[in-house]
């Protein structure tokens, strides 16, 4: 396991690499030049090509590239063009917001879909199963900015419920207990995690059905064994492994950012910054981003493997 660990890391090197250059490129790419959106359309030349000049922009790229990746590896991302605070700033400010949503998102997530494939799976072909189903359907139908903003409309507008109102106004998200401001996440977090939901449900169903007919089922059955130890301990463990990758994955997007649900709820998260960073051209915020984003949904992949470890001692990554 620690040698599968360590490979893994080491394999991660490259992948980071790939993003860098890749996101470095495009963000070049893109018409329009930074030094003059610092400077104001209507700055003279000279000023445009002093801010050029102190920001290493006339360099050929190849320079610019490597001086970017050595600082970045000192944990330096440079700073904004805009602001002109550090990009790690810039981007702590907004990651927890968007860390506390993803994970709040992925638990109910889970909570929800693994409840309703379940029931589907030793229900096979009954009403609940076909209900159950249907809605998982539903969520998997609903666009994410289409059902919050019927859920802002039925909760915060329709309903004279105070305590749901917090979202819309513009405060702290993170908090030092990490639950002093439930009130402001329930509907986005109810928004995001539908979705998932459903996927996750239809996952878990298809998986527990692949296994709730295997040989070993029917022997722990035969041999009087208890129908919830057999579901929850023999089935539903064998049958997690695809919905873990489920997870890892929804949990790794949520992360990169959801512009849309962030727009309606008014979130300042890593989506909006991201975007409002494409707009103004402001290249270290773009690449910082990007990389934070990308590392982090290694790790999330790397925790996704070594879970199904976990889950089947029979895989061996060594």
């Amino acid at each position: 396991m620690f040698k599968f660990i360590i490979r893994r890391l080491i394999q991660t090197i490259p992948v980071l690499i790939g993003v860098s250059i890749l996101v470095f490129s495009l963000m070049h790419l893109i018409p329009g030049n930074p030094a003059q959106i610092m400077a104001g359309e209507s700055a003279p030349t000279e000023t445009v090509e002093n801010i050029e000049e102190r920001l290493g922009l006339n360099d050929p790229l190849p320079v610019q590239y490597f001086s970017y990746v050595s600082n970045a590896v000192q944990g330096d991302l440079g700073n904004s063009i805009r602001s002109g605070r550090p990009v790690t700033d810039e981007i702590g400010g907004r990651f927890w917001v968007t860390v506390e949503l993803a994970i709040y998102s992925t638990v109910l997530s889970v909570f929800m879909g693994l409840i309703a494939g379940i029931i589907s799976a030793t229900r096979k072909y009954s009403f609940a199963d076909t209900f159950l189903m249907i809605v998982a359907l539903f969520g998997l139908s609903m666009p994410n900015f289409w059902l919050g903003l019927m859920l802002i409309q039925w909760f915060a507008i329709g309903i004279d419920l105070p305590s749901w109102v917090p979202f819309l106004n513009d405060t702290a998200w993170f908090s030092p207990s990490g639950w002093g401001n439930i009130s402001q996440i329930i509907l986005p977090v109810i928004t995001l995690g539908t979705a998932g939901a459903a996927v996750i449900a239809r996952m878990t169903r298809s998986s527990m059905l692949d296994v709730i007919d295997q040989d070993y089922i029917r022997t722990a059955r035969a041999k009087g064994v208890k129908e919830r130890t057999v579901v929850y301990r023999h089935a539903l463990k064998n049958a997690l492994i695809p919905v873990v990758t489920v997870v890892g994955l929804q949990f790794g997007t949520l992360l990169g950012g959801t512009v849309l649900t962030e727009t309606v709820f008014a979130i300042n998260g890593m989506g909006k910054l991201i975007i409002d960073s494409i707009n103004a051209r402001d290249f270290p915020i773009v690449q910082g981003s990007i990389l934070v984003v990308a590392a982090l949904f290694v790790l999330v992949n790397l925790l996704v493997d070594i879970t199904y470890r976990l889950l089947n001692k029979r895989i061996d990554f060594d």
